[in-house]
């Protein structure tokens, strides 16, 4: 059983850059979610291709880790080609989080901030770790974690789609058997960033499905953004193997 919402906003910004997709092929699914960066729409084309990218490899390869390793680099490719034939985006660039989702097992990868949490009986796990300044710094000791979400250099990437690399950047993390009770929440830095963990932990425990997870992080979301410059935020939720109510 799988239950799943997909959210985005454009905050205040003049554009939404981020973009969201999925894509279900039989008993296997894929969501991803990108964040564009570059501005004046360079973003959004980027986030587009990725998004793009990742759903066409899905529907010729299916779900697994072979799969989601081509994504990334057919991603890559697609931005890259983009950028040598039009120079107006030769600057763009984005983030890409992807999950897949199969009949036995489940698998995700990243590049940049966009973040995948993964919940096992209503607590967090695992999330992934950002490719970021503040990131680096935060897992050498500089600064503590929770700093990370007020760094003045939040924003400074060190890996991103669109930005040449000598080897692949992005980080693919060890598959996860289904089991229990399971719940993934994808989310751009425009999201996360004004809503702590244990906010997820508690929405979780009190939602009864993974619409309702999501409106409720949502709504913190925006109180926490109020009187803030918001930038776009996007989020997915998924919820595997649940039945109503039996998070707590």
């Amino acid at each position: 059983m799988i239950s799943y919402d997909l959210r985005t906003n454009i905050g205040d910004r003049e554009n939404n850059e981020d973009n969201i997709g999925m894509y279900q092929q039989g008993e296997e699914y894929c969501f991803a979610l990108a964040d564009g960066l570059g501005g004046h729409g360079k973003g959004e084309t980027a986030s587009r291709l990725a998004v793009e990218s990742a759903v066409k490899v899905f529907w010729a390869e299916g779900a697994g880790l072979q799969c989601l390793d081509a994504s990334f680099k057919q991603a890559q490719k697609e931005i890259l080609g983009r950028q040598r034939e039009d120079i107006t985006v030769r600057d763009m660039k984005t983030t890409l989080a992807i999950l897949h989702v199969g009949k036995g097992k489940i698998w995700w990868g990243h590049i940049g901030d966009s973040r995948v949490y993964y919940f096992q009986n209503g607590k967090l796990v695992q999330r992934t770790l950002d490719h970021s300044v503040p990131q680096m710094l935060a897992l050498s000791g500089q600064i503590k974690e929770k700093q990370i979400r007020r760094h003045p250099d939040r924003n400074r990437l060190l890996w991103a789609l669109g930005s040449p690399w000598d080897r692949p950047r992005y980080q693919l993390e060890e598959p996860k058997a289904r089991q229990g009770k399971q719940a993934l929440l994808l989310c751009s830095d425009g999201f996360w960033e004004l809503i702590d963990e244990k906010k997820m932990e508690a929405c979780l425990k009190k939602a009864k499905t993974a619409t309702q997870w999501i409106h409720m992080m949502e709504d913190i979301v925006k109180k926490n953004g109020q009187g803030k410059p918001m930038d776009n935020y996007s989020a997915v939720t998924v919820w595997l193997e649940q039945e109503a109510g039996t998070w707590r």
